[in-house]
């Protein structure tokens, strides 16, 4: 693979601790969910790090394929992804599962649905995590 961009990021304390990019555009403080036994501070997790940067890298991937198919995605576009962790049914650790909600006001839905699929394929979230998580995509 040719790598076209490469991202940095320091941590130091693990799920609550700080995290830094190299170029300091995102300095953040991570605390444990109530949920996974933390004290539910005021930072954030990486469960919502990961529904932030899947969310978003997955709407570029639906703009991408809109603009092969000559269509245009509205600015009002979105995307709600819900990012749950649990125990692995095999007892060995974490496992995470993936749910993103796309709403593509005035598309026809089959269009917005196959404009999905397509953007499923182009996503490279979708692509790092396809057949190791348990992912649903809906069309709202």
């Amino acid at each position: 693979m040719n790598v076209l961009y490469t991202a940095h990021a320091h941590t130091t304390g693990g799920r609550t601790g700080h995290s830094e990019t190299t170029d300091g555009r995102l300095k953040i403080d991570l605390s444990t969910p109530k949920e996974l036994g933390g004290d539910n501070g005021q930072g954030t997790n990486p469960e919502q790090l990961f529904a932030a940067g899947y969310s978003a890298c997955f709407m570029g991937a639906l703009k991408f394929a809109a603009s092969k198919e000559k269509v245009s995605i509205p600015a009002d576009a979105s995307i709600d992804a819900h990012i749950g962790i649990g125990p692995r049914e095999d007892g060995g650790g974490f496992g995470i599962t993936a749910k993103l909600e796309i709403k593509v006001p005035g598309l026809d839905r089959a269009v917005v649905e196959d404009l999905v699929a397509k953007a499923d394929i182009v996503c490279p979230y979708s692509h790092a995590t396809r057949g190791n998580i348990e992912k649903t995509l809906v069309v709202l």
